[in-house]
């Protein structure tokens, strides 16, 4: 019989300047969360409050927005947080910054090899997605390892829950960037000794 070892609730941070301009991630210490997306935290952190889950425990990544949606969400649950290094956004080297439209005026050659194969294109500071899926199955375990039977609460970035799920439901990494995790939203998924379950993703109060 399969056993629970952890319930992990995924969010990703609130809505920033990049994330609606649709620019790549780029510096954990830019941008800050705008109006918009201090609003959705509040919604989550009001449903957060109002569920019948007891976190345990409260994780945020070292970006500001991250950090400043997880105190906005610490405080409404009473609360403290710790920073977990390892759940930083994915590393767009060059890219950091621009938009796609950018991409492909300011680095067309290189843009049409990553259309080519995004799985596999090389760029000078880019995170492969192989070293993203190593980088957040060594957390989760880790986590899993170290907080039998806790509920925790992770806020972080799109590449990372795109990653959790994907690896969750053993989805092939090519189709990851499927995966629909919007700004203020919540994904929570079961780990079970033998399995995992998805419960609910991309929630949005």
């Amino acid at each position: 019989m399969s056993t629970k070892k952890c319930e992990i609730i995924y969010v990703r941070h609130g809505a920033t300047l990049y994330t609606e301009q649709k620019r790549f991630y780029v510096s954990d210490d830019y941008p800050p969360l705008n109006e918009k997306g201090k609003e959705e935290i509040k919604k989550l952190s009001e449903w957060l409050k109002n569920t019948h889950i007891n976190i345990d425990l409260i994780y945020s990544s070292p970006a500001l927005s991250s950090i400043q949606s997880t105190r906005i969400i610490a405080k409404t649950l009473k609360k403290d947080f710790s920073v977990l290094d390892d759940i930083y956004g994915r590393r767009f080297g060059i890219w950091g910054g621009l938009t796609f439209q950018q991409i492909q005026e300011k680095y067309p050659e290189l843009y049409q090899s990553y259309q080519k194969d995004p799985l596999n294109f090389q760029l000078e500071g880019l995170e492969k997605n192989n070293e993203v899926n190593r980088r957040v199955k060594k957390t989760i375990e880790f986590l899993l390892k170290n907080n039998p039977e806790k509920k925790i609460l992770i806020i972080t970035h799109a590449g990372v829950i795109k990653t959790a799920v994907g690896q969750a439901l053993c989805i092939p990494d090519e189709n990851h960037e499927r995966i629909c995790t919007p700004t203020g939203t919540a994904t929570k998924i079961d780990y079970f000794s033998n399995s995992t379950s998805l419960i609910f993703s991309g929630y949005m109060p």
